[in-house]
């Protein structure tokens, strides 16, 4: 059966069930490296379960995953689709070995890249928890992730990087709190952070936590040292910072010479 078959019979799945999608030739192509029959299903058993009823166009796009926006009922969402056939399977590994939450995994890249999807179900369960805004974690299955909407009106907040009419000192501070948040109260450190993965609407959001580590993982320090860098990289363009090192201070809530142990 071919890829087109699979849309078929799931457009009528979907019609059977009451589910609307919003499609058009633009914004929702059948492509084999989005909607390969894995994905289709697991969409599928998301739709039975009533976690969608309406789907719609793409909010973002790129190599490792595709982010579309959704809705079930009158509550808008974003479906995060981990891509099966592009995903770097290879660089995940560097964040998912170490972790002990997913030790023992088998290394194919299907089996990578759907305890990927469930790290970062688990990584927003974990930083929401800790009080850092993010968006909701629904549900996954697979290779997709069902989260709350970050947007108004059908429209996503837009990446830091090109929000407009931002407050940079208390972003800042927002921010480096954040940081704190994760490192001490989720066991968390981002691991990407950088003005892309933060959203700017009402107050910033932290996005993308697929990537995001344990304290106890083997990388932490050299991750925990990126973000800190990037952070002050971008604020420092706008408003006053601390040093690198001040804010890797900071953030551990330790004193300096405990500091200079950990990066040694």
């Amino acid at each position: 059966m071919g890829l087109e078959d699979v849309q078929r019979r799931f457009d009528r799945k979907l019609a059977k069930e009451g589910v609307h999608i919003l499609r058009d030739a633009n914004q929702w192509k059948v492509r084999e490296d989005v909607f390969d029959e894995v994905t289709l299903l697991a969409l599928y058993r998301f739709v039975q379960k009533k976690l969608i009823t309406v789907v719609g166009g793409p909010i973002s796009t790129g190599k490792e995953a595709n982010v579309f926006y959704a809705e079930a009922g009158d509550r808008a969402l974003a479906l995060k689709i981990y891509m099966m056939r592009t995903a770097n399977f290879k660089a995940m590994m560097d964040y998912i070995d170490g972790d002990p939450r997913f030790s023992g995994i088998r290394r194919s890249r299907k089996e990578i890249i759907f305890v990927w999807t469930r790290k970062e179900y688990a990584n927003l369960s974990r930083a929401r928890d800790a009080g850092v805004p993010v968006p909701e974690p629904i549900a996954f299955d697979r290779n997709i992730l069902i989260m709350e909407f970050l947007g108004k009106d059908g429209q996503a907040f837009p990446p830091l990087k090109y929000a407009e009419g931002v407050d940079y000192a208390a972003t800042y501070a927002a921010i480096v709190n954040f940081m704190k948040l994760l490192y001490s109260k989720a066991n968390l450190v981002h691991a990407d952070l950088s003005e892309f993965n933060i959203l700017y609407g009402d107050r910033p959001y932290l996005i993308d936590f697929g990537q995001a580590v344990t304290r106890d993982h083997p990388g932490m320090v050299q991750f925990l040292e990126r973000d800190v860098h990037n952070v002050t990289r971008f604020f420092s363009q706008h408003c006053d910072v601390l040093e690198e090192r001040m804010l890797l201070m900071e953030i551990i809530q330790e004193k300096p010479t405990q500091v200079d142990a950990i990066t040694e």
